[in-house]
């Protein structure tokens, strides 16, 4: 299956956070868009890995996503390492996405950064011709991304690109919400976290809605271009 988009996340609910409507968008304009997980996010506070995969699988739906797949990875263990690089690099030669989108560059979580490194990394290793990587006996053919970006996390961080997610939003939220047992639920007999607070989505919500501001849009996901961004037609611009 070839991609238009491809997503990657440290754990399940990353991309959901920082990307869910720029995929719920691509996907409704008939884009073929994918999520990555690295991790099942099992050393996280509430849930287990058992649910929250299903909450994963939930929440793809809910944003039109073709595929989601986790790599298996140890929460709180990512490593930009080399075979780590050769799973990620298996994976995009695989599914061969025009455009790839990953966590922040530096975050709150030591995952986050850990991982956006690790999948740039193996986005420029997976279009080395020397480098054999196989599924099933069958050799991968190199493929290097037309393009990559970072989104936001828990960090305030400087975007070089808004996208307009207006169309996409109530999907976001949905898909977030997917995620039952990471976020608030006031019937929630597990310990309190900072995500699990009924402040945090409220700022999810906000912070959606002052990137829109900026653009002229309801609301609006920031994304950061990993080499500098050329456009054809000035007009196309917000």
């Amino acid at each position: 299956m070839k991609l238009d988009i491809l997503a990657f996340g440290a754990h399940p609910d990353d991309v959901e956070l920082g990307a869910g409507g720029i995929l719920a968008i691509h996907a409704r304009a008939g884009k073929k868009v994918g999520i990555i997980d690295l991790t099942r996010g099992e050393m996280g506070t509430r849930g287990t890995p058992e649910l929250r995969d299903a909450e994963a699988k939930d929440a793809a739906e809910i944003l039109g996503c073709v595929l989601r797949k986790n790599l298996g990875m140890i929460d709180s263990q990512v490593s930009y390492d080399h075979e780590s690089q050769l799973l990620v690099a298996k994976t995009i030669r695989k599914y061969r996405p025009e455009v790839v989108i990953m966590n922040a560059p530096t975050d709150r979580h030591p995952d986050h950064g850990r991982a956006s490194r690790l999948v740039e990394e193996a986005c420029f290793l997976s279009g080395l011709h020397k480098i054999i990587l196989e599924e099933e006996g069958m050799n991968l053919t190199p493929w290097r991304p037309k393009t990559m970006y970072k989104y936001l996390q828990f960090y305030n961080l400087n975007p070089d690109v808004i996208v307009d997610i207006s169309n996409g939003f109530e999907q976001k939220i949905a898909s977030i919400k997917a995620h039952k047992s990471q976020f608030y639920n006031p019937e929630s007999k597990e310990p309190e976290t900072v995500i699990a607070s009924k402040g945090f989505l409220d700022s999810v919500i906000a912070r959606a809605q002052d990137w829109g501001r900026i653009i002229g849009a309801d609301y609006a996901e920031p994304l950061i271009a990993i080499r500098q961004v050329g456009v054809d037609d000035l007009t196309v611009l917000k």
